[in-house]
């Protein structure tokens, strides 16, 4: 099973099992309903900022740790050079 399936089917699961709690299909044992009402409501908006917030980090530790490959750094390097000329050479005045 590829990763994306695993993915699909495990949210699917947690979605669904969130629902039937949600309308009170199933009840949570040991919570009362106040309880399940007040705390259920607010887990997709827990997960969303967990997930943003992870996003977040893995961006800027991407940044971080950049220049620890010295081969992709030189590469990018000489990328924006090539494009810089480029783009002088159609008449584009760059600093």
């Amino acid at each position: 099973m590829a990763r994306v399936h695993r993915v699909a089917l495990i949210s699917t699961f947690f979605t669904t099992l969130w629902m039937l709690v949600f309308f009170e299909v199933f009840s949570v044992p040991g919570l009362d309903e106040g309880a399940v009402a007040q705390i259920w409501t607010l887990i997709p908006w827990w997960l969303l900022v967990a997930f943003g917030s992870y996003s977040l980090w893995s961006l800027g530790w991407g940044l971080f740790t950049f220049r620890d490959c010295p081969e992709a750094y030189e590469e990018l390097l000489r990328e924006i050079s090539q494009a810089k000329d480029d783009l002088r050479s159609r008449g584009l005045a760059l600093d």
